[in-house]
């Protein structure tokens, strides 16, 4: 879904945890109280059958196509199928939506909607007093009750005195008003989802159109189920306008301000990221070859790119990681740009072959969504603790570019980047997003073909070299004076055959090598050719010039350090605040930006990876702050240290 945007810039910075601005309030058509709101935290939570993803995504589209700036948070269990009404089986979607420039899902829902008991107690303790919550009344009964360890009803017992309750009988109100569509109790009540949003679409004006439209082709096959989830869907609406019990409704008005010109679309990581390798196989003039096993986070991207064979796209489902990136370097041996997706653990599977692919000096992606470890660890919760994996994890001297996305829409440029040094260098590039990149969302601003970077190759096609004798030979070794990438030749190309392989290769020719020298050489040569890769210099934003405290971060981390920052400076502070894409090599300038400050401050989902590395070329007291608890940091909790630190001496900062 796209929308039009056709205002000049003016990013500003957004609320307060637990603030939101209000205008006088106007009356709407039923003479209900209209709000009008600078935005808003939703959060939906409910069974893992309960269809939660779904109504979530649904109502982000609609505010999307409305023209809020938003970012979601999807957070849902590992199991396929969690017992149901218990408190593993939660699944939960977030979303923070604006009338201005905003950068995380947000730390505290404003509004809970929760489908049943196990909802309730799993996100009560994030939910800030005053905040309104909407329940399920049906289910809360003895046995769902005693699943999650309540012995009274929290609706009852004035457990949730501080809170804005609204009970509402979801599941009966639903099933109500399907009663006309022949359908069984049970099919009736899977509508219960559409019911919940339809009545939050009324709370916050959102529109309807697109969700009706969105029903009906989802069940095409089936037009009676489609017509009754439109039927509870529009019901809830028409609850919402009815009901004593909402006596307000709310209005946030479209970002027109929080973005440049241009069309939009909402999107997540995962999306942005799989747009982005199409794109680069586009600008390259090669096919796209993924190979790929499947792996939570990462195989929406596998399903997505299996969507575009139009586009020169061909993708291989494997029969284990080890396949899968074995097929992908095969296909760069080939000549196309040479996927590989996967998360932490597939990355070790992968390693060998990764080193082969150094060894080859061929272009390869290696797109590893981060997750939490370690083995197989929290296969749905987020992390970005395998980076010292990215950088260090083969054997010998391997030495691996390494790229990192910052947002949800950024994955589509950081695919492009990855792309452009893999086939300059002729070098397998990492490329880190994480679960919470991945699954989460944004509005995106689709670019015009003519912004994209031109990556087209050239391959070898005649003899390179030549010989004392005067025999003009082929060389698979012989570099780029400036890029020291070697040439590319396509399998089958008369006079252009070469040796492949994992053993050590000489100089130019490509034969097998045991000499102790040229091994020496070689070895230099690859991580010459990784230090010299192209990246832009680290751009700092320091408004005072003054501060003594700069805040460095990578990947996901961006939009919780930019939002604590803001409120940071809100409060009077001055601090410095630095974001790292390219992580191997570092920027030219990095050495520079950290000696310009007392004090270091490095946030990070894991225990301190990025600061270890700082610390070892730098030698820079970089501070760690971390958190591995399988969710991104909040912004507030983050400001709250990051004064803390700046209240400090340069010498009292300690490792948090």
């Amino acid at each position: 879904m796209t929308s039009q945007v056709s205002s000049p810039a003016d990013k500003t910075d957004g609320a307060l945890a637990g603030e939101r601005s209000c205008t006088p309030a106007t009356e709407n058509g039923a003479g209900k109280e209209v709000r009008r709101l600078d935005r808003v935290i939703i959060r939906f939570a409910g069974d893992s059958g309960d269809g939660m993803q779904l109504t979530g995504d649904r109502f982000t589209s609609e505010t999307a196509s409305f023209g809020n700036d938003l970012s979601t948070l999807p957070n849902f269990p590992a199991e396929i199928r969690a017992p149901a009404g218990t408190l593993p089986g939660v699944s939960s979607f977030q979303l923070h939506f604006a009338d201005h420039d905003i950068l995380t899902p947000g730390d505290a829902p404003n509004v809970l909607v929760a489908m049943n008991p196990a909802a309730l107690k799993a996100n009560l303790a994030d939910v800030p007093r005053g905040a309104d919550i909407i329940v399920n009344t049906d289910e809360f009964t003895k046995r769902p009750m005693a699943k999650v360890g309540y012995a009274t009803s929290p609706l009852e017992d004035g457990s949730l005195e501080a809170y804005n309750v609204h009970p509402v009988p979801l599941t009966t109100l639903t099933i109500e008003a399907l009663k006309d569509f022949g359908l069984s109790r049970k099919e009736a009540e899977r509508s219960k989802n559409m019911f919940a949003l339809g009545l939050l679409s009324w709370m916050y004006h959102r529109p309807t159109e697109s969700t009706e439209a969105f029903l009906r082709q989802k069940f095409a096959k089936k037009p009676d189920i489609a017509e009754a989830n439109v039927a509870a869907f529009r019901a809830g609406w028409n609850f919402g306008e009815t009901t004593e019990d909402f006596a307000v409704s709310y209005e946030v008005a479209p970002a027109t301000k929080a973005f440049p010109t241009g069309t939009y679309r909402n999107i997540s990581g995962n999306l942005a990221l799989s747009y982005g390798l199409v794109a680069a196989g586009r600008q390259a003039d090669l096919p796209l070859y993924l190979g790929s096993y499947p792996i939570t986070p990462a195989s929406d991207i596998l399903h997505e790119l299996s969507k575009h064979k139009n586009f020169g796209v061909r993708t291989f489902q494997a029969e284990d990681e080890i396949a899968g990136i074995g097929a992908a370097l095969g296909a760069a041996f080939g000549g196309s740009l040479a996927v590989t997706t996967t998360s932490g653990p597939g990355v070790a599977l992968k390693s060998e072959t990764i080193g082969l692919a150094v060894s080859l000096e061929l272009p390869l992606l290696i797109v590893d969504i981060q997750r939490g470890g370690p083995s197989t660890g929290l296969p749905t919760k987020t992390e970005q603790a395998d980076l010292l994996q990215a950088m260090y994890g083969r054997n010998g001297e391997a030495p691996v570019p390494i790229v990192a996305p910052k947002t949800p829409a950024d994955c589509f440029d950081a695919a492009l980047d990855a792309a452009r040094i893999a086939l300059t260098y002729r070098t397998p590039v990492f490329l880190l997003s994480d679960g919470y990149l991945a699954n989460g969302s944004e509005p995106w601003r689709i670019p015009e073909v003519d912004e994209l970077p031109d990556l087209r190759v050239q391959f070898a096609t005649s003899a390179n070299h030549e010989l004392a004798d005067g025999t003009e030979v082929f060389w698979p070794y012989k570099r780029d004076a400036q890029t020291l990438a070697r040439p590319w030749a396509v399998p089958g190309t008369p006079g252009l055959e070469h040796r492949i392989g994992g053993i050590e290769k000489q100089d130019g020719t490509g034969n097998i090598s045991y000499d102790p020298a040229n091994h020496d050489f070689m070895v230099r040569t690859r991580q010459a050719k990784i230090d010299g890769i192209e990246v832009p210099d680290l751009e700092v934003d320091d408004p005072s010039g003054d501060a003594d405290t700069l805040v460095i971060g990578w990947g996901s981390t961006y939009g919780p350090i930019t939002a604590a920052v803001r409120r940071v400076r809100r409060a009077g502070g001055q601090i410095a605040q630095a974001h790292l894409r390219h992580l191997n090599p570092f920027p030219g300038n990095l050495g520079a930006v950290l000696g310009r400050y007392d004090k270091v401050v490095v946030p990070e989902m894991n225990l301190g990876q990025l600061a270890t590395l700082l610390r070892a070329k730098f030698l820079v007291d970089a501070q760690s702050h971390t958190q591995v608890s399988g969710m991104p940091f909040k912004a507030e909790q983050l400001a709250a240290h990051l004064e803390e630190v700046m209240k400090q001496g340069p010498k009292e900062a300690i490792n948090d």
